[in-house]
């Protein structure tokens, strides 16, 4: 076994007992994020998918069930037996639209191939964020408008209340679902460039 001979760098010695024929492998340069050129295209594409949300906030107002209401002797109003099951539909009901918008996001954003990366993974989820909040406060208010309420309710009378979301977590489905679907597809592609250079 021959010894590297005293003072010779390491790349040195591997290339002086290198086999004749055997070309020396390529360097490796790992690809750098690209921020300057992707902001303005992340930027546009937030708030694009951004203004989507009052579209799936009204199509939520339209779909989510109402919550049947009687008055009461005493005035209150009280929601008749087994309809306050509604509250639940109309969150699950937001929870999948939001899902299921999030993965058409995510997979329309990730065929955008020469912008592919990390800045425009974020700046689709923070569209989605910005989306699931519209799609929240716009659904609600043409709930609203969708069932308006009596001006002088009488006692016993029966009529439809808006749907409601009880919890304002509702608006992480949408970008979550993004999220899902781009880092599904980055790990599974495997390039580090993401296919970049092929855009």
């Amino acid at each position: 076994m021959s010894e590297q001979p005293v003072g010779t760098p390491a790349s040195e010695a591997a290339e002086q007992y290198r086999p004749i024929g055997f070309p020396s492998p390529p360097l490796y340069r790992r690809p750098r994020v690209v921020v300057k050129a992707d902001l303005v295209p992340a930027i546009r594409v937030a708030a694009l998918v951004g203004l989507l949300g009052i579209a799936v906030g009204w199509i939520w107002s339209r779909t989510a069930p109402p919550e049947q209401v009687g008055v009461a002797e005493d005035g209150q109003i009280l929601p008749l037996i087994d309809e306050s099951y509604h509250r639940f539909d109309a969150i699950a009901i937001f929870l999948l639209y939001g899902l299921a918008a999030g993965l058409i996001t995510g997979l329309a954003v990730w065929l955008l191939r020469e912008r592919r990366g990390p800045t425009m993974l974020l700046g689709a989820v923070a569209g989605s964020a910005l989306a699931g909040w519209l799609a929240m406060r716009t659904g609600i208010s043409f709930a609203d408008a969708h069932y308006p309420l009596p001006a002088s309710p009488v006692v016993g009378a029966v009529f439809n209340e808006s749907p409601r979301l009880a919890s304002a977590w509702v608006v992480i489905a949408w970008p979550l679902g993004v999220a899902l679907v781009y880092g599904v597809l980055a790990a599974w592609y495997g390039d580090n460039d993401l296919g970049r250079r092929l855009g």
